[in-house]
């Protein structure tokens, strides 16, 4: 009989142990940014609301964009957007039958962190300027 190590139930302890692939990491993080980009239409979809009904609303919802905390909100969710936006892309181009070998698909995920990193960046210049 064999004496086989490997664990039976998978613990939150487990999975901190494990090297995730960047294309699992890339996926996971697409992921992540659609539920953010999800949450956050809430939010704007309020702040589109309150600034349309009146002039102090409008005033309220500029002066709360224009907080530390607005910004690094609005940011966040730029940050969000942009990656979730380069990932896509990239499951178009998947979609057409390019990048889907290993090699490929780890090409293509850290193309897809370096463009929403400059994304991000320059959404950031944007929003602090």
């Amino acid at each position: 009989m064999k004496n086989d190590k490997r664990p039976i139930n998978v613990g939150i302890s487990d999975l901190l142990v494990f090297r995730f692939p960047i294309t699992a990491i890339s996926s996971i993080t697409h992921r992540i940014a659609g539920v953010a980009l999800f949450v956050g239409i809430a939010f704007m979809l309020y702040a589109l609301q309150l600034s349309l009904t009146s002039e102090q609303g409008f005033d309220s919802v500029v002066s709360a964009i224009k907080s530390p905390l607005g910004m690094l909100v609005t940011v966040g969710l730029l940050s969000a957007l942009s990656f979730h936006f380069v990932a896509g892309i990239k499951h178009l181009f998947m979609d057409l039958g390019m990048g889907e070998t290993i090699e490929g698909g780890a090409f293509a995920s850290k193309l897809v962190f370096l463009f929403s990193a400059i994304l991000i960046f320059l959404s950031a210049l944007w929003v602090f300027s």
